[in-house]
């Protein structure tokens, strides 16, 4: 597990190559994610090192066309160097091997078409040697979805250390002790960063630990094992300063500030060689209590298009009203619970009727419901068909929810049941994904969810509780890794506000309204009406 700019493809796939052609020639495979990234690393790593280093150029012939030797294919005596891609079965079906060098491992497809995990069909290659050797590196990714921490976790798992300039006691780089100040690091006016020393507690520069590299060794939690296992993060590298992995770290933190955490996820894979624990796309819900805030109108000046998300249990309907603006900013309007017998045409009637609600503006413009999604999936299917099929001129739709990430979140409408009425498959678990997204939003303005305080609204600690109630997690599956959604408390269930507010927004992408033109239409209509005022 190395990070970025730490020497991994020169150690660990470079060097190994020139040593087993100069030293003792076998036969030899190296595995990237794809057959194009394998063809770019011979072309840009493979064939200068070849090209620049006499005694592998003197016993690889690059340049001669009678050679044999391709972009993919090098020979020599006694052996040779065969470049796949781990998405190319055919590639990996291919004559034993002694040397597997791996690389990038956690960028591999689950499977190589049809055959099964790419890195165990070319593990298989090397069988037939008493002495192979299997390399693997990767920077790491997701944790719980990282092949490269699996293999890691299963060796004697050596940490890089080297001795403090102080104490001389060893010990790993590790970015919990270094020290800077973000605001004078933003500002520029102080650039300085240390790292404090975890046993004399003192401080000292990036120079200055740096020159007691020489000195340093990699440390194994667990030297009984057979399979040696590295770590080293860029904090170690000779190839990275200090002050450029703090000026990235703060960069990412100021974007999950905005609600995009990929930045954070990147920094912490590549530069501190680490997977991403995932905390299941969730926010608290006491952060979205303070949230509340007064609406100076039924619809909030933002509000372009109103949808309804409805959910059918046994003995009520819950439902939301959601306004939604440019670039996806939502206002919360209004959480509703209709109690009643569902048996019975009267309740639908009632609902029916809070369909029809419309919502006012400061500027006296009124809005009306624009799309509806009716949760089908209960007991109440056909009754929420025949709701529907009479409603459909007013985009009350019925939708059916399928788990599975791989599942599309809006799919064709459909009419192939009883009540020949359009029938929308969504994909909850995307749904839900782009709900969290926005919910992690911070700053009023896309995507950001603002939330009412009028207590009619019914937006209380209750309601946020449900809405925050689930997280996204790895599972496996046939060997498989996927994400699924999971309750964060298995002793509170009533995520009800989630899967609403999922259906509002399914709404929404059925409509599609084109918000942009909407409010450019308002803004000149509002124009024309200050002008005529004058006049």
């Amino acid at each position: 597990m190395w990070g970025a700019q730490t020497g991994k493809t020169d150690c660990a796939i470079l060097n190994p190559i020139g040593y087993y052609v100069h030293y003792d020639p076998s036969a030899m495979m190296v595995m990237d994610p794809t057959m194009e990234m394998g063809e770019k690393f011979s072309k840009t790593r493979l064939s200068p090192m070849v090209r620049d280093t006499p005694v592998i150029s003197e016993r690889i012939d690059d340049r001669s066309r009678v050679s044999g030797n391709t972009i993919m294919n090098k020979i020599f005596p006694g052996g040779y160097v065969t470049i796949v891609g781990a998405n190319s079965p055919a590639s990996l079906a291919a004559q034993p091997v002694r040397i597997l060098l791996a690389d990038e491992i956690d960028r591999y497809p689950a499977t190589a078409g049809r055959e099964g995990d790419p890195l165990f069909l070319a593990e298989q290659r090397t069988k037939s040697f008493w002495n192979r050797k299997v390399v693997i590196t990767s920077t790491p990714t997701i944790k719980g979805d990282s092949r490269v921490e699996t293999e890691y976790e299963h060796s004697t798992m050596g940490v890089w250390n080297i001795p403090c300039p102080g104490c001389g006691k060893l010990q790993p780089l590790e970015w919990g002790k270094i020290i800077f100040d973000s605001e004078g690091f933003r500002s520029g006016e102080n650039r300085n960063i240390y790292m404090k020393c975890e046993h004399c507690e003192e401080v000292f520069s990036e120079p200055e630990w740096k020159a007691q590299s020489k000195n340093g060794r990699y440390i194994e939690q667990h030297p009984e094992r057979a399979t040696k296992g590295f770590h080293l993060n860029s904090l170690a590298s000779a190839f990275s300063r200090w002050e450029e992995i703090v000026d990235s770290f703060l960069l990412a933190c100021d974007e999950k500030e905005k609600g995009n955490l990929e930045p954070l996820k990147s920094w912490t894979n590549t530069e501190m060689a680490q997977t991403w624990e995932e905390d299941g796309d969730s926010v608290e819900y006491a952060d979205l209590m303070d949230r509340l805030e007064t609406y100076p109108a039924e619809a909030p000046e933002g509000v372009l298009f109103i949808t309804v998300g409805v959910d059918v249990q046994d003995d009520r309907f819950e439902f939301e009203y959601v306004g939604w603006g440019v670039g996806y900013e939502s206002w919360g309007l209004g959480y509703n619970i209709l109690y009643g017998d569902l048996k019975r045409p009267d309740v639908w009637t009632q609902l029916d009727m809070h369909l029809q609600k419309s919502f006012t503006k400061s500027d006296g413009t009124i809005l009306k419901v624009g799309c509806t999604c009716i949760d089908s999936g209960g007991h109440f299917t056909n009754e929420v068909y025949r709701f529907c099929k009479t409603r459909t001129h007013r985009n009350i739709f019925a939708i059916k929810g399928r788990d599975g990430c791989e599942v599309p979140f809006i799919g064709r409408a459909s009419k192939g049941n009883r009540q020949q009425t359009p029938l929308f498959l969504i994909g909850v678990d995307n749904g839900k994904a782009f709900v969290m997204d926005r919910l992690n939003v911070k700053y009023p303005g896309p995507g950001f969810c603002h939330f009412s305080a009028n207590e009619e609204h019914r937006y209380t600690e209750e309601y946020f509780k449900g809405l925050t109630a689930e997280k996204r997690v790895v599972k496996y599956k046939k060997g498989q890794s996927v994400y699924t959604w999971e309750l964060r408390n298995k002793g509170y269930r009533r995520n009800e506000p989630l899967d609403i507010r999922d259906y509002a927004t399914a709404a929404l992408e059925i409509a599609n309204p084109p918000l942009d033109g909407i409010q450019r239409r308002r803004a000149a209509k509002k124009r024309r009406q200050r002008s005529d005022g004058v006049k």
